[in-house]
């Protein structure tokens, strides 16, 4: 069994999964990190202009997939990893898929505390808080659907990282 961390830019996958990974004794992966891989050296940004948006996501589907085949280890998504069927199925197989829920004004706070963030993520629908907002009107919906346990992601990470790997235990041995 995995867990996988599900929610927006900036909700703290990262910081959460690497956490979750110190303290279960599992790998941590990351999509972002997968789809680097193919991507010559460029930022994520760069890769997606490059690309394009379908070739792009056929590429995260992919990695998804074969992240997914994995046991035994956390997986952060990227914030449109789920785009597709083929993804939200494989991340809900045999696994804990955990939404961290972060209001959109702290998304966009954190967004515009990181300045690694702009440079790093592409913009999909003209940038701003009202690109969060346009992206989460289309992803909460499926990020609801697909979670196993939603998380408050203002939180701080020590206590999502009790909650979650007691919830992870419990399933994991019932």
């Amino acid at each position: 069994m995995k867990i996988v961390l599900i929610g927006y830019r900036t909700s703290g996958k990262s910081t959460l999964g690497q956490l979750l990974s110190q303290a279960l004794y599992m790998p941590y992966l990351d999509i972002d990190r997968g789809i680097e891989e193919h991507a010559d050296g460029q930022t994520l940004t760069d890769f997606f202009l490059t690309i394009g948006d379908e070739a792009f996501r056929k590429l995260e589907t992919e990695v998804v997939v074969e992240m997914c085949a994995g046991d035994n280890c956390i997986i952060a998504f990227g914030a449109g990893s789920l785009k597709f069927p083929t993804s939200q199925q494989a991340a809900q197989r045999d696994s804990l898929v955990v939404y961290l829920q972060v209001p959109i004004p702290e998304l966009w706070r954190r967004f515009q505390a990181d300045p690694a963030t702009a440079a790093t993520r592409p913009n999909l629908a003209g940038g701003g808080i009202g690109e969060i907002e346009e992206m989460m009107a289309q992803r909460e919906p499926v990020y609801l659907a697909c979670a196993d346990l939603v998380v408050d992601g203002t939180r701080p990470p020590a206590e999502l990282v009790t909650e979650i790997t007691a919830v992870f235990t419990e399933r994991r041995n019932p």
